[in-house]
């Protein structure tokens, strides 16, 4: 039997890993053989599960086969944890990315879903395959379960906050585009985390017409069990709401929905009064110098090196500026220069050398 894959989406920093952890250490708990996805470069989503170690990613292992022009394994990127007290063990994969600023995370997204497609991870003997995904992205490679349905279900994780709602509305708004044309994923429902009581994302999922999954109030000794590499759901209260959310998922008990998500007005509306009022364009004056000040300012100050070069130029004795600019500008030879200034060329060549002696002391000094 194909393997159960759910993907979970939410704005960076709102708990989308300890959450998908959790729900992991849950299925676990259950008897179910879970595999826990990361899906961010950060390769963080699987640090709690393991004890705090940092696992191994596709897209390292991958280029690293690649120069040797071995193929990858699927124990150079799959790995097992047996967890103290649950006798199911868990597995772990680290998609990764690159390192900040040398290349594109939605492309090491899609090409370390390629490597797994070709190693059949869609048909290994495994329960669920949780996807821990960062929502607040718009790049195409972060949508791959979406457009290339390779996520059944979809959870959006949110808090109270406009910005993390703001990031849900997204993402639904994203696999309601892609179900029109052909995506399969549905969306189940929305989890609050750190619900603060305030209502505010109650107020959006009704709007929007999202189920809401889990509300999980913020709890300070489940941070703690998180930040020492444990599971929150040891905590009975904790555990208690996890193991319904698991349980409602494993017998399909929920209603997938049908929300496309709110367009951006209707959004903003939820959090207060906006006005009607279009927005004011700058003028043009208000912006660009009077053009007479920045002929001055452009003849004063100059823009880059070269143009400073030539402005120190002009500074130049004149027969010094003038050798200057024939051999250096003109490229004309000493013997040329010689010739047509009726010169000697050591003359010549010392007028060249006092030049480019008094250039430098003119650049550096401006």
């Amino acid at each position: 039997m194909k393997p159960r894959t759910i993907a979970i989406y939410g704005k960076g920093g709102i708990g989308k890993s300890f959450t998908t952890t959790n729900l992991s250490a849950t299925f676990a708990m259950m008897g179910k053989k879970v595999l826990q996805l990361g899906c961010d470069p950060k390769h963080d989503s699987t640090t709690s599960l393991f004890g705090g170690i940092s696992l191994p990613t596709v897209t390292e292992v991958f280029a690293e086969k690649n120069a040797n022009n071995l193929p990858v394994e699927i124990s150079d990127i799959v790995f097992r944890k047996e967890i103290p007290g649950i006798d199911q063990p868990v597995y772990g994969i680290e998609l990764g990315g690159p390192q900040v600023g040398r290349g594109c995370g939605g492309r090491g997204i899609i090409s370390g879903f390629d490597v797994l497609e070709k190693l059949g991870m869609f048909s290994w003997d495994i329960d669920i395959i949780l996807m821990d995904f960062l929502g607040d992205v718009v790049c195409g490679g972060f949508a791959t379960p979406l457009a290339r349905s390779l996520s059944e279900e979809v959870i959006l994780l949110t808090t109270n906050d406009r910005q993390s709602i703001f990031t849900a509305n997204n993402i639904c708004q994203a696999n309601n585009y892609f179900k029109t044309v052909g995506g399969q994923s549905k969306l189940l429902g929305l989890i609050i985390n750190r619900d603060d009581g305030s209502g505010i994302a109650e107020k959006y999922a009704r709007a929007a017409g999202i189920n809401i999954l889990m509300q999980l109030p913020y709890n300070p000794a489940a941070r703690d069990r998180d930040d020492s590499f444990d599971f929150a759901v040891r905590i009975p209260e904790i555990g208690e709401k996890f193991t319904k959310l698991a349980t409602d998922i494993l017998e399909r008990r929920i209603e997938p929905c049908s929300a496309a998500g709110l367009d951006f007005q209707d959004f903003v509306r939820l959090f207060g009064d906006v006005s009607d009022e279009l927005p004011v364009p700058a003028r043009a004056e208000e912006l660009i110098q009077d053009s007479r000040k920045q002929q001055r300012h452009t003849r004063s100050v100059p823009r880059n090196d070269n143009e400073q070069l030539l402005a120190c130029v002009d500074k130049l004795p004149a027969d010094e500026r003038e050798i200057y600019v024939m051999m250096e500008v003109e490229k004309k030879s000493v013997a040329e220069t010689a010739a047509l200034k009726d010169m000697d060329e050591s003359s010549v060549s010392g007028l060249l050398r006092n030049a480019r002696k008094n250039l430098k002391k003119l650049f550096f000094a401006s």
